[in-house]
């Protein structure tokens, strides 16, 4: 926390306020989005093409016809595809704009013969090519579980334009077929089989065509995202980790975050000159750093310069969660971003922590009361640990969980025992009297990283949902009692966030406003533990660090929180068990940065 800021630059340099113009891509993307629901619905609805809004739909791509009709709902589909990429001016979507558009006018003239048509369909050309440079954006990582992705979707989005399409066409369809035969003709159609349902004249062709094409497009773009090359989300290596534990040696005392960089589903972009560097991870198009850069303050821009570099390249959102007051000042002003007060991190002062006194009776109490029922502690450095115990420990920690999907990201390290981090410490809960169980006699498991020479973050808590309440507590005042032996003077415990609001809003003299926020942050607690993780933390009479978060506009903070959840585990869409990708084991580095001698 400690550190001046480094000071501006004498340097004339550009300072990049967000990203380049995007206008333009706005305007093409949400004019292609436009154009994609005008054709499918002028090639589903055929009163559509008899409203008022026929004159609009006459100078759209597309013809209208037994063959147009098809034409109409794949040139519609996939310009909704593209409208997104096209807004974040990726290259790809940009390419596929400009072939598609002119196959538009094609059609527009051969099967309608609409010269007016073919002009407008040209037209939406211009800005595409004349901004082409705006459209330079990378692909974003990808897997090819993307192609399975589609394919559900696709699929579920063919069905319900197929019911559509059939449905469209009552005074033409022949008798009166039950739902059941409507959704068995879309899923034939889609095939490209005639299926039960029957109409007379054209419409049969009609609706043939429209079923086929959308069958046509599910399968096309599938196969396409499943054999296209496939990039994958950005990691830490070997060699960035080593960088990184080598930074952290020299300057991880100054953020209690800094350990939690090491996490190794995160990437990192390092400054011109090796001294500072940001770790990020990418999740739904934002760009999500966590903490201060790491490494010397004074190299701290270059490597934000990067991270903003990076972003701009593939046309990511940025944004940084829980950085420190320090780390706001110098993201702020490098980039022109701006920062909000996200909540506060308890740090407690080893040296100032006693149980003594009425403010800490009720944490007193209840550590007595457990102790007497035969609980013990044991605290020690990841390293002094056996195989065999930490072999419990893991197994443990992980049966524990209490849900599928590992939790965390910005303050969490996401795994425990690991042979590169044995100067982490464990605190575990034991009862001997207890009958042995799967894990011994052990029943609760705090694990804390580095923070520095002298401190400790709380990175995970854990455990037995059949032990006694109280075991946390326990153990972090386990902890912090046996922290002057293991040479560590302050620990950093959970982040509160909001806190602030929720300990103004209960006081006397609140206003309507503030008891309202804290009203509703009490309502999410039920969900996000807020309020019971202030309440947890102010038990042991912390001192309070704001942190923050850095973000580009205030419309991208829905977004930016809805990847904050992503990223820390409390929104999933996790796979079926038996499609879920196993990693291999990674093994420790051949040149780790050797263990702190305590």
């Amino acid at each position: 926390m400690s550190g001046a800021v480094p000071a501006r630059s004498t340097r004339v340099r550009h300072i990049p306020r967000g990203p380049r113009p995007e206008n333009v891509p706005l305007f093409v993307g949400r004019a292609c989005a436009l154009v994609g629901l005008l054709d499918i619905a002028a090639g589903v609805f055929p009163r559509f093409r008899h409203s008022r809004m026929h004159a609009l739909a006459e100078v759209l791509p597309g013809a209208f016809g037994p063959f147009a009709a098809a034409l109409s709902l794949s040139a519609g589909v996939l310009l909704l595809l593209l409208a997104h990429g096209l807004k974040r001016r990726k290259r790809r979507a940009w390419r596929a704009a400009v072939a598609l558009l002119p196959l538009g006018a094609v059609a527009q003239f051969t099967y309608r013969h609409s010269l007016l048509g073919t002009v407008i369909s040209l037209a939406l050309l211009v800005p595409l090519l004349r901004h082409r440079a705006e459209f330079a954006a990378l692909p974003d990582p990808r897997s090819r579980w993307r192609a399975l992705a589609n394919f559900v979707l696709m699929a579920a989005g063919s069905l319900t334009l197929g019911l559509f399409v059939v449905n469209a066409h009552p005074h033409r369809m022949l008798g009166d077929p039950s739902l059941a035969d409507r959704i068995t003709h879309v899923l034939y159609g889609l095939f490209g089989v005639e299926g039960p349902v029957g109409y007379r004249g054209n419409t049969t062709w009609t609706v043939a065509f429209s079923l086929g094409a959308l069958g046509l497009l599910t399968a096309v773009t599938t196969i396409y995202l499943a054999f296209r090359p496939e990039h994958p989300a950005a990691s830490l290596t070997e060699d960035d980790e080593v960088r990184l534990r080598a930074l952290l040696a020299r300057h991880g005392g100054r953020d209690s975050l800094g350990h939690f960089a090491l996490r190794r589903d995160k990437a990192v972009v390092f400054s011109p000159s090796g001294k500072a560097a940001v770790t990020y991870r990418v999740v739904s198009g934002v760009m999500l750093a966590s903490g201060d850069p790491i490494g010397d303050v004074e190299a701290w821009p270059g490597a934000i310069e990067r991270f903003m570099d990076e972003a701009r390249a593939h046309s990511w959102t940025p944004a940084v969660m829980g950085c420190s007051e320090t780390g706001g000042e110098v993201w702020t002003r490098e980039t022109g971003l701006d920062a909000l007060e996200l909540g506060d991190e308890a740090v407690v002062d080893v040296a100032d922590f006693s149980l003594a006194g009425r403010a800490m009776r009720n944490v007193r109490q209840m550590v007595k009361r457990i102790e007497r029922a035969g609980y013990e502690t044991r605290v020690r450095r990841v390293a002094d640990l056996s195989d065999a115990e930490l072999d419990r420990v893991r197994r443990a920690a992980d049966a524990w969980r209490g849900t599928d999907t590992e939790r965390g990201f910005s303050m969490a390290l996401g795994r425990v025992g690991d042979p590169s981090d044995g100067d982490c410490l464990i605190a575990t809960a034991h009862k001997q009297d207890a009958e042995p169980g799967e894990y011994g006699d052990l029943k609760a498991v705090l694990h804390f990283v580095p923070w520095g020479t002298d401190g400790a973050s709380l990175d995970l808590m854990r455990r037995d949902r059949t032990a006694d309440p109280g075991m946390n507590e326990l153990l972090i005042v386990a902890a912090l009692q046996a922290a002057p032996k293991l040479g560590v003077a302050r620990v950093s415990l959970n982040f509160a966030m909001f806190r602030a609001a929720l300990a103004r809003g209960e006081k006397i003299g609140a206003g309507p406003v503030l008891r309202a926020w804290r009203g509703l942050l009490v309502f999410l607690s039920r969900w996000f533990q807020i309020e019971s993780l202030y309440k947890f933390n102010a038990k042991f009479r912390p001192r309070w660090e704001p942190r923050f978060v850095v973000y580009r506009r205030s419309a991208d903070l829905p977004r930016i929180g809805f990847a904050a959840m992503q990223a820390e585990g409390f929104v999933t869409v996790p796979l079926p068990r038996f499609l879920r990708h196993r990693r291999p084991a990674r093994r420790p580095c051949a040149h780790q940065v050797p263990a702190r001698a305590v």
